[in-house]
């Protein structure tokens, strides 16, 4: 029998259904929201993979078309890989998700949320991110939750929790949270909600207004919560035992004997390989010496390694107020760049920050080569691209070459949004343009060396934009009353730390910011100092970048298209089309160039070669052109009739020269004057309100063609 739990979330009713469908899985919640149905399951299997010492987590969040009554497109007429939008909602859950499950449980688990009904004011993100800590609260799985999630916009100043699809265009930013349940609360409530997971964009926004949307939107997220809690308290299952393993305390001393001091020595080395390999080393002789021959408890003195390992860094840090290579918490690793390194790409440049490199190359293209990708909701079209590239070379190592996992696809999302509010308007500057990110060199921050590197090469290729744009990672250690913030992480500071959270933005405001959170006493000074530590650390990476290059080129590069844009009537589109296309066919084949037309009657140009752009303008206006009173054509004689013959002044364009305007003398037959296929010249004396054009021949006697 299935049980139904309401509440009122921003403003609209959302419901779970709970025993309803699905009900072999260990959790299944039916998310109603408006009309968007979201169903969310969850397995875990009931043994683990013999010698795993991790959880082998999945979510999949699919859009199916069947939700908006839509048939998908192609051959077999069924939905196929994941669009960019289905990966990076399953990152999302995921990074939601993976920390609130308990370390030692390795069951392989799998989340699965299928969008069964879409509407346009209703997010199907929210909905499943509320319906995957559902069905964990339901199910047996361990899980430190409950957790809800939010969309938050600002919109004609005010804040706006869960705005529609269109609502959200008018925002001036974009913040997609995720909050979780934490107790004891403060100021006398049950209950807190603390930030999990945040990602989003902005329009150049202060960091005083986004601490101001996150804890809106963390408390609105309050009444899904006791949601929940409601119905884990009716209908949860017991948890499933989690047995923990005990701790040999003599072993733990023995390994800590053994490698310790090594470790700390390690942690004095700069260079990653070369710290990894010393560390490689200590964990290869702790086995060794600790394990002896029992197999058995290899693994077992791996794990203590692993966890001295985390100790020794995070005490350096805050207890001895030391980083890898003698940083300052504030300090930035040195920066160095240049512009221009490939002579036949649009727009180049190389950034390095400390063993992070990022190489990224920049093409400008016209509206046909704009991305166009077909969502549920329904069809997006981009004029800027940002692809994320990271070869295992980057990071020492060697592997097969495949297509850009997730995490490619989620760091180059971030690097785009980051960089889209400081691009020109499309009337400004017509052009599609594509950035290829590609990480030569890794350890921490490759995606802000991406957004740094992109902004290089768009100036570099002659992009117009508004303010440059840098990026950095923030970390950050706690423990009892003790907060470091460590500004320009490391991938071992990352991995030992307690925050990773990613602010991108000019010196005016963030552009965008993603973080995941793996404590529980994050408060809003904490954030406030971490925003304001990372504003710091932005600014000084733009001052590096701009010793490179101050400003965007004044012009685009020599082997860029020059595109012209010609404004027409847009019922003249066709005549620029022509029957079949032959006009475009002809233009093309005259003069060599690119030509688009949009039915708002935008016809963009693109020629590398000015000449020959210039010719096809020229012929898109003579396609276009309408008649003018007083003016004289030289036209083509269509038709000749007893009264008179109708001339063709432009294409698609004639108009009338009665047998009174033939001649200066009287004609007695229009034929004595002119034949059909006669070039004449004739002057416009009339155009009545109907269109209809009156001509006079002996009016342009002796004149020339204007």
């Amino acid at each position: 029998m299935k049980e139904i739990f309401e509440g009122e979330f921003a403003g609209r009713n959302l419901s779970i259904k709970a025993h309803y469908l699905a009900e072999q899985a260990d959790g299944a919640a039916l998310v109603t929201y408006g009309d968007t149905v979201v169903l969310v399951t969850v397995v875990s299997l009931k043994t683990a993979r013999e010698g795993l010492d991790f959880l082998p987590l999945t979510v999949d969040y699919q859009e199916l078309t069947y939700a908006v009554g839509k048939i998908p497109g192609g051959f077999f007429k069924r939905e196929g890989r994941p669009n960019e939008r289905e990966i990076l909602t399953s990152r999302m859950i995921d990074r939601s998700i993976r920390p609130l499950i308990p370390k030692g449980y390795y069951y392989e688990t799998q989340i699965v949320a299928n969008v069964l009904s879409l509407d346009t004011e209703n997010d199907s993100g929210v909905a499943a991110m509320i319906g995957a800590s559902a069905a964990l609260e339901m199910s047996n799985v361990p899980f430190k939750g409950p957790i809800a999630g939010i969309r938050v916009g600002r919109i004609a100043g005010q804040l706006v929790c869960n705005p529609s699809a269109e609502a959200l265009k008018e925002s001036d930013f974009n913040i997609f949270l995720t909050g979780r349940k934490i107790t004891p609360g403060t100021q006398g409530r049950e209950f807190d909600v603390n930030l999990v997971m945040l990602e989003g964009e902005a329009n150049e926004v202060a960091e005083d207004d986004l601490i101001a949307a996150i804890n809106a939107g963390l408390e609105a997220l309050r009444p899904i919560i006791e949601l929940q809690d409601r119905m884990r308290l009716a209908i949860g299952k017991a948890k499933r035992t989690m047995v923990e393993v005990a701790v040999d305390e003599a072993l733990v001393k023995k390994v800590a004997d053994t490698v310790a001091a090594g470790i700390q020595d390690a942690y004095q080395t700069v260079r990653k390989l070369e710290r990894y390999d010393k560390l490689d080393h200590l964990r290869d002789h702790a086995k060794k010496v600790c394990a002896g021959e029992d197999a058995a408890l290899v693994p077992v003195v791996g794990r203590i390694f692993e966890s001295l390992d985390r100790k020794i860094l995070r005490d350096k840090i805050l207890r001895d107020k030391q980083r890898i290579g003698g940083r300052s918490f504030t300090d930035i690793r040195p920066i160095s760049s240049e512009v221009g390194l490939l002579p036949r790409v649009h727009g180049s440049a190389l950034f390095n920050r400390g063993e992070t490199q990022a190489l990224a190359a920049m093409t400008l293209g016209t509206s046909s080569d704009e991305q166009r990708i077909d969502f549920i909701g329904g069809e997006e079209r981009r004029s800027f691209i940002l692809h994320y590239n990271f070869p295992a070379y980057s990071v020492g190592e060697a592997k097969r070459i495949g297509s850009p996992g997730r995490r490619e696809i989620g760091h180059g999302n971030l690097a785009r949004r980051a960089l889209a509010p400081v691009l020109p308007a499309a009337d400004v500057f017509p052009y599609t343009i594509r950035i290829v990110s590609e990480i030569l060199s890794s350890n921490g921050s490759s995606s802000m060396a991406t957004v740094c590197g992109g902004c290089l090469s768009l100036m570099d290729g002659g992009v117009p934009i508004k303010a440059p744009v840098g990026g950095i990672a923030m970390g950050l250690l706690s423990e009892g009353n003790e907060v470091v913030i460590l500004s320009d992480i490391l991938g071992d500071e990352d991995h030992a730390g307690d925050m990773d959270f990613k602010v991108c933005g000019t010196k005016e405001g963030v552009t965008a910011m993603q973080m995941d959170i793996k404590i529980d006493n994050l408060t809003e000074d904490i954030l406030k100092r971490a925003l304001m530590q990372a504003r710091e650390g932005r600014i000084h990476i733009i001052d590096k970048m701009l010793l490179t290059l101050a400003e965007s080129r004044a012009d685009i590069s020599l082997y860029a298209p020059r595109i012209t844009t010609v404004k027409v009537r847009p019922e003249k589109v066709r005549d620029v089309i022509g029957s079949g296309g032959k006009n475009i066919r002809q233009i093309v084949s005259e003069t060599g160039v690119t030509i688009d037309v949009e039915d708002d009657g935008t016809v963009t140009i693109a020629s590398s070669d000015a000449e020959a752009a210039a010719r096809a303008v020229a012929m898109v206006k003579w396609l276009t052109e309408e008649a003018e009173i007083g003016r004289i054509y030289s036209g083509t004689v269509k038709k000749v009739v007893d009264f008179g013959a109708f001339v063709e002044i432009i294409p698609g364009t004639e108009g009338l020269v009665h047998i009174s305007q033939l001649a200066k003398d009287r004609v007695n037959k229009v034929t004595d004057v002119v034949n059909e296929g006669d070039v004449i010249m004739v002057k416009v004396i009339e155009i009545d309100k109907q269109g209809k054009i009156r001509l006079s021949r002996k009016d342009a006697l002796g004149a020339d063609v204007s």
